[in-house]
């Protein structure tokens, strides 16, 4: 599945927390979330939403920055065809106060499932 070989992926690139639920006791971290999928003669694409946490907005507009070149390089590994960054945005929940920024992929990749 292609979301637990990104979460695999990125937990060896960063120095946070990368999941897809937050952890308790971290103000940095990354969630992943797939926001939709499609195939095609056996070739998937899974749109991912990445979202960088930091304690303040500039923290997590630097995460941002980091999962952004350790995304372009995840297009380097054995079932990965590209990797195109659609957009990125302030994702700031005002509610919680909680800094994040989002960015949205477009995986295209050969492995099965989501």
């Amino acid at each position: 599945m292609i979301l637990f070989k990104l979460i695999e992926y990125l937990t060896g690139k960063l120095d946070v927390y990368v999941g897809v639920s937050a952890p308790e006791s971290t103000t940095g971290y990354v969630l992943i979330d797939q926001t939709g999928s499609s195939s095609r003669n056996h070739i998937m694409t899974a749109t991912v939403a990445v979202q960088s946490y930091g304690s303040t907005l500039e923290n997590a507009i630097r995460l941002n920055e980091q999962v952004k070149a350790e995304m372009l390089s995840f297009a380097s590994e054995d079932e990965v065809a590209s990797v195109r960054l659609e957009t990125e945005y302030n994702f700031t929940n005002t509610a919680t106060k909680q800094y994040r920024w989002q960015a949205v992929y477009s995986i295209t990749h050969y492995l099965g499932g989501i």
